[in-house]
């Protein structure tokens, strides 16, 4: 092991002693602590492990090309962190439906359940919950002194998501064993159940009233979270103009296919259509439906345009009660695949779901997108640090995934009734959400001159981004309080097409070659992305 990846080990090592419960969500195998701490010390000790890291980062030197990748990479991550922390953002952390409180509930839901030892963790782990919690409400009362707050919008947000997580998020758990750990279950989810009541009252109570009022949060702070999840140090307003510009392209192709559909029709009715037409009317009829098209895409695109490890076969497809969800989304396996990686289907309590939107969203999540991505981390690990093979940047990775369904298109793969009119919606949303995300937080006026607002993006995201209704308001409310991700999608793809495009100039671009050697490269900022894959030969032979 070279000095680099030694780094890179010892951090990950490290990193994983300081936050155990990121660690189990991203995939880290061996044995792991039962809490993290989310107090100031917990945090300081995370900002001065990235400090150390990089003052001894400095002192190493990249002698393989390997090297040199993994070093770009490690320091990159870890400096946009830095910023991160620095900013203080670490004491105002709260967002919903996706945040921290959905990261301790989801690092739960994936621990193993296999031996009796698997379930003394979890019961570990439920105990620890109040525990967490109080860490995190006193960082949050700690922001608050030095003048760093959340928006009160998410405040109450994240208090209805613990009041929902209080009745009984993880009885499921405890009903599932019938060991001798039964009892000591029971005793420690009811005290999370309770923990997260007292975290709800206490961000209505004492939190929310002194919380900001203001949604936005500035150009300065937009760069640095940006930055975290691009990779890449963007002009906010030249994305903006480009993601108005892009939606308009979209609109265009959107129109062009409901006439297919229906001669004449305009989006809206062929919409409408579809939705009356093009759709199963149960749970099970939907985890069919879902289960159906992640094995069809598996094995439909390998040996084609890429090759599939054995090893990512195994992909599982999980359905999500909880009625704060919002969008489907993916974990990884576990870095020795003893967890496969998993796509999550919210409900959202209906009993009727339509299809003909979704497909896309299949592709998107499983297969070509993120798990062939963020699984061929795991696959390359003999390759890869293992920062690298645990990490990932959003727009490296949501941009493959959009990327992804593209290369469904062109595969000719949405000839199912509707599904194309239902990719080109999920690139209109994905633009959209690039000019809701960028025009809030800097507060940028919209074409018609005015401002935006919590009510005017929720109609912008529902008539321009053709969002299904109840998954609206989750949306809008995930962008205010998660700036700068939304994002990563549009941006990340430009970022794809654009250094495939210069590939295919070369002599003898093979577009499988491509794909094998991108993806054998491991996450990547944007910009470091463009660097690698404009020096990568795929030539066939």
């Amino acid at each position: 092991m070279t000095p680099i990846f030694e780094l890179c080990e010892r951090y990950v090592d490290q990193w994983s002693t300081l936050d155990p419960v990121a660690a189990s969500s991203t995939g880290i195998t061996g044995t792991l602590g039962t809490a993290t701490d989310y107090s100031p010390e917990g945090i300081d000790a995370r900002a001065d492990l990235i400090r150390q890291t990089l003052a001894e980062l400095d002192t190493r030197q990249a002698h393989t090309h390997a090297d040199r990748r993994a070093a770009a990479h490690l320091r990159e991550r870890l400096e946009a962190e830095r910023a991160w922390y620095e900013a203080g953002e670490a004491h105002r952390w709260l967002s919903a439906p996706i945040g921290l409180l959905m990261h301790i509930r989801v690092s739960i839901e994936l621990m193993p359940r296999e031996t009796e030892q698997d379930w003394q963790r979890i019961r570990d782990r439920l105990a620890a919950v109040p525990t967490m919690l109080h860490g995190w409400r006193t960082s949050l009362t700690h922001g608050h002194a030095h003048g760093l707050t959340a928006a009160h919008r998410q405040a109450l947000a994240v208090a209805e998501q613990a009041d929902g997580y209080a009745h009984g998020t993880h009885q499921h758990l405890v009903d599932a064993h019938s060991g001798p750990l039964a009892t000591e279950l029971q005793r420690a989810a009811d005290a999370a159940h309770t923990a997260y009541a007292e975290f709800a009252q206490f961000l209505r109570q004492d939190y929310a009233p002194h919380a900001s009022t203001t949604d936005a949060v500035g150009e300065d702070r937009y760069r640095i979270a940006s930055r975290l999840y691009l990779g890449s140090d963007i002009d906010p307003h030249e994305a903006y103009a480009w993601g108005w510009d892009e939606l308009a392209r979209i609109e265009t192709e959107l129109a062009t296919e409901a006439d297919r559909i229906h001669p004449g029709a305009t989006i809206e009715q062929a919409t409408e259509h579809l939705n009356r037409t093009a759709h199963v009317a149960s749970e099970q009829a939907y985890h069919e439906w879902l289960r159906y098209w992640h094995d069809w895409a598996l094995d439909t695109l390998d040996g084609t345009l890429v090759d599939i490890d054995p090893r990512l076969r195994a992909l599982d497809v999980t359905l999500v009660t909880d009625p704060t969800a919002g969008s489907p989304y993916y974990t990884p396996p576990t870095e020795d695949f003893s967890r496969p990686g998993r796509t999550w289907w919210p409900i959202a309590n209906r009993s009727r779901f339509t299809t003909w939107n979704e497909l896309s969203t299949v592709f998107h999540e499983g297969v070509p997108g993120h798990h062939l991505q963020l699984g061929a981390n795991r696959v390359h690990s003999h390759t890869l640090s293992r920062f690298s093979t645990i990490t990932d940047v959003s727009g490296h990775a949501e941009g493959w995934a959009l990327y992804a369904e593209r290369l469904a298109d062109e595969l000719g793969w949405f000839t199912e009734p509707g599904t194309r009119l239902g990719m080109l919606t999920s690139s209109a949303l994905r633009a959209a959400r690039v000019v809701i995300d960028i025009g809030v937080h800097l507060d940028l006026t919209r074409p018609d001159g005015t401002r935006w607002t919590f009510d005017n993006a929720q109609e912008f995201l529902r008539d321009r981004g053709r969002l299904a209704p109840h998954q609206v308001q989750p949306e809008i409310l995930r962008y205010f309080g998660w700036p700068g991700q939304a994002i990563s999608y549009k941006l990340g793809e430009r970022a794809w097409m654009n250094a495939r495009a210069r590939a295919e100039t070369r002599p003898g671009f093979d577009l499988k070659d491509w794909h094998t050697t991108a993806l054998s490269l491991g996450p990547l900022g944007l910009d470091t992305l463009a660097t690698e894959l404009d020096h990568i030969d795929t030539t066939s032979g």
